[in-house]
């Protein structure tokens, strides 16, 4: 019998402790690292990362657990207490003042504390369990996710965007704390801080109207692209159809002096950009196909505009 009351004890004590630290594991987590963990192909790092995307549900969990765990070790002081004390008052006052600072240190103070230092190693090595106790207290969570549920609606904010504010804010702590240590140099720190800014902003400031452009026609004479190229300043030249205003696709200028032709005779490829592309999203787009310009055309296929791609990458380079 006194071996069951040590286990139900014992077992108290563990579930108490990984809840009550994992509970400060959830504030102290670095989600980009779970991030890229899980997309390592870590099953316990995009768990983890779904539970911190859903805060009621793993509060929820930890406190729940906290208070089945902290039942066990009653239940188990007052077994105990009862086999080695018979029907003695004082035994039952005077043991849970004894134990209660023992609880308090082990149970709380040293497993945050731990947890606080090492919180995603600790989620990870917990991750499992946390799991399968948010699966078996579900039911008693759905009372905290139809909370949230009314405060979405009365706040008229969703927790995503929440959510991805801060990652962000995460995101800048961590590259902060890079420069701080001497991880990062001046310049990428700088780099970073600036795709913050611009990563999100429309192209419609970077796009150059077709009415600014000025092309030539696909089988016009090298020297005339090139004297374009020159007036315009610019290392590239569109080039438009041989019968049409129609811009097929851009010559650099490089290309037409390695080729030594006496005419434009081919031309790159210009990649379709949506005019609601984001400038980072665009800015991919052409990195992805190689491409130093492309066309942004609306949604019925009808051309707006260039966007260069040092114009794009030009904006993180504020100083240069």
């Amino acid at each position: 019998m006194i071996w069951l009351i040590f286990l139900l004890f014992a077992t108290g004590v563990f579930f108490s402790a990984m809840f009550s630290g994992s509970e400060t594991g959830f504030y102290r987590v670095v989600r980009i690292r779970l991030l890229l963990d899980g997309l390592g192909g870590d099953p316990v790092s995009r768990m983890l990362l779904q539970l911190t995307n859903q805060p009621a549900l793993f509060v929820a969990t930890t406190l729940i657990g906290n208070n089945v765990a902290n039942y066990l070790m009653s239940l188990a002081i007052v077994l105990a207490t009862d086999l080695l004390f018979v029907n003695s008052q004082a035994a039952e006052t005077i043991a849970p003042l004894a134990l209660s600072p023992l609880i308090f240190v082990y149970c709380e103070l040293l497993p945050k504390q731990l947890f606080f230092y090492a919180p995603n190693r600790l989620l990870q090595l917990s991750g499992t369990l946390l799991l399968l106790c948010a699966i078996l207290f579900a039911p008693v969570a759905l009372v905290l996710w139809v909370l949230g549920w009314f405060l979405e609606k009365l706040l008229g904010q969703p927790p995503l965007r929440v959510r991805l504010a801060l990652a962000s804010k995460e995101l800048q702590q961590v590259l902060r704390e890079g420069k701080e240590a001497g991880i990062l140099h001046a310049t990428q720190h700088d780099l970073a801080q600036e795709l913050f800014v611009h990563a999100s902003q429309s192209i419609a400031r970077f796009t150059r109207p077709l009415s600014r452009v000025i092309s030539v026609p696909l089988g016009a004479k090298t020297a005339d692209a090139l004297t374009l190229a020159r007036r315009q300043r610019s290392a590239i030249v569109p080039v438009r159809d041989m019968t049409g205003p129609r811009l097929v696709g851009y010559v650099r200028v490089i290309d037409l002096r390695l080729a030594g032709t006496e005419h434009v005779e081919t031309c790159r490829d210009l990649p379709r950009i949506a005019p609601s592309q984001s400038h980072l999203g665009a800015l991919i787009q052409l990195q992805k196909a190689k491409a130093d310009v492309g066309l942004v055309e609306d949604a019925d296929g009808n051309a707006v505009g260039l966007l260069y791609a040092d114009h794009l990458t030009e904006t993180f380079f504020p100083g240069m």
